[in-house]
């Protein structure tokens, strides 16, 4: 992206005046550093503010990324214990902070993530700070450098303001793992109901973003793992396309899959994200993002086909909310059919054991690079002969049965990921070509549903399935609600229509206008058990 459009777009995107926040408390960094304030004080309204907002305060000298990194790590402090989603705070945030306040007053800002304080996934290498997946054997050493993206957001000059927990090796160690666990970091909760989990492997990104403990955080995905925890936690998550983002120096599962991605309180925010993340591969980002949501504009909803994948196993709160995000969707212009993407049943028998070859192979890659088991076969003994491995739940059945599985070598394997880059591909392909669609819509998540170690997670959510194994783009916004916990939808587009699938999307945002914060509810009834 030029200087010319990220000016542009910052311009666009400035929306008038912040409202007063929630008062917070100041994080131990903050209190080292003598800095921080509250987010009242400072006139931000942390759960609502965009990175426009924040840019054109920090313009207008009416805020510092000083201030606003401290009122981060207030809030952090402050509201983080409930939740347990941030692993640990930066040292350096503050000093990073006020590095970007020197180049503003010196006219050198870098763009629109200059001073803004970002959350990284701790399976994303970052130089200084322990990277662990989660897990004990990987709590010893930081990484010797930054993984290629964390580069992209210090060039761009972001805050890197910590590290989130995570499903520990990213929900792909025991067969029945409880999302949010890992021996590093314990449990993370759902903001909404503290007793539900936060889904998927990115959970501590969610969670933090629904607790506004950063403006921005970084997840990763396979399958599912930006995606749901953006619906459960009732934030924006972002799949970008197959190869958008730089994977170097990020925890694998599957080059094949793998993907990092934004997470944000709005569909602004991702964009402007991923714009940095990506390296200026979307050059029509900018021209094509609609923030203004109106259907009369281009990249607004009138005209705009949608088709609704309605998956009622889900249940039915869930396809009720479908129906009337579809109904609303209607009396903004747009139109929108039923559809069923064909090739699911045959999706779901081919990736399970693609991805076990391929994490066998990456993985001892990846270990190679750091202090530690250095392949599959010693991490697995590494958890046999660590307790602490073992407290949520002991099984690493996913680590044993990749361990044993065909090389990717083998000609049958080969076979497998060929057909199931074809079919997930032509899924979407031959829907959107046969009712002539922009986008495809599904529910991102049930309502989330107890946690319980012993009982593992209630995570079979097909929505996410075409556009992983594809490659392509997957967005989801916030829906609504079924009871107190939040439901997302996602939407899916073509191969590198991530400009356009994030245009529409902050439409669809616009109009459902579905956000509330959390209540940080410590349980409900049995109504919205998932």
């Amino acid at each position: 992206m030029t200087k010319k459009s990220v000016a542009l777009l910052i311009t666009a995107l400035v929306a008038g005046c912040l409202v007063t926040g929630s008062p917070s408390s100041a994080t131990e960094a903050a209190e080292t550093a003598g800095a921080g304030d509250s987010p009242a004080r400072l006139g931000v309204d942390l759960d609502t503010v965009t990175i426009a907002e924040l840019q054109a305060r920090m313009a207008r000298g009416s805020l510092t990324s000083s201030a606003l990194t401290g009122a981060y790590l207030w809030r952090i402090k402050t509201v983080d214990p409930r939740i347990h989603a941030v692993l640990r705070t930066d040292p350096t945030a503050l000093r990073q902070a006020a590095a970007s306040d020197d180049r503003r007053r010196r006219g050198e800002s870098r763009g629109p993530l200059d001073g803004i304080p970002i959350l990284l996934k701790d399976n994303v290498d970052t130089r200084g700070l322990p990277t662990t997946a989660g897990s004990l054997a990987l709590a010893g050493h930081p990484p010797d450098a930054d993984a290629a993206l964390v580069t992209r957001l210090r060039d761009a000059g972001a805050v890197i303001l910590g590290k989130t927990n995570l499903s520990e090796w990213a929900n792909f160690r025991a067969a029945r793992p409880t999302s949010g666990w890992s021996a590093v970091g314990g449990q993370t909760r759902n903001p909404y109901v503290l007793d539900r989990n936060p889904c998927g492997s990115s959970a501590g990104s969610g969670a933090a973003l629904a607790a506004s403990l950063a403006q921005v955080a970084i997840g990763t995905e396979t399958d599912g793992s930006i995606v749901c925890p953006a619906g459960a936690n009732g934030v924006v998550g972002h799949k970008p396309s197959l190869g958008l983002v730089d994977q170097a120096g990020v925890v694998p599962i599957s080059a094949e899959q793998d993907t990092a991605g934004p997470m944000a309180r709005n569909v602004t925010d991702a964009a402007l994200t991923l714009a940095v993340l990506s390296g200026g591969r979307l050059p029509r980002l900018a021209d094509s993002f609609d923030v203004t949501g109106d259907s009369t504009r281009p990249g607004g909803l009138h005209g705009k086909r949608i088709g609704l994948w309605r998956l009622p196993t889900l249940g039915p709160d869930v396809d009720a909310l479908m129906t009337r995000t579809a109904d609303r969707l209607r009396r903004a212009g747009a139109e929108v059919v039923e559809v069923n993407l064909p090739y699911q049943e045959r999706l779901a028998e081919l990736e399970f054991p693609a991805l076990l070859s391929e994490f066998h192979r990456d993985i001892d890659a990846y270990l190679a690079t750091r202090q530690g088991p250095r392949n599959l076969a010693e991490l697995i003994e590494f958890n046999r002969s660590h307790p602490a491995e073992q407290t949520c739940f002991a099984g690493q059945e996913l680590f044993e049965q990749a361990l044993a599985a065909p090389p990717t070598t083998d000609p049958q394997y080969r076979a497998a990921r060929a057909e199931l880059k074809d079919l997930s591909r032509r899924s979407i392909d031959e829907t959107m070509a046969a009712h002539r669609l922009d986008a495809i819509a599904s529910p991102t998540n049930p309502p989330a549903w107890t946690t319980d170690c012993v009982r593992g997670d209630n995570d079979v959510i097909p929505s996410s399935t075409p556009a992983a194994v594809s490659g392509y783009p997957s967005l989801s916004v916030p829906a609504g609600f079924v009871g107190e916990l939040p439901v997302g939808v996602l939407l899916m587009a073509g191969d590198h229509r991530d400009a356009e699938l994030l245009s529409l999307g902050a439409a669809v945002e616009r109009r459902l206008d579905a956000w509330k914060a959390p209540r940080y509810l410590p349980t409900v009834g049995s109504r919205t058990s998932g």
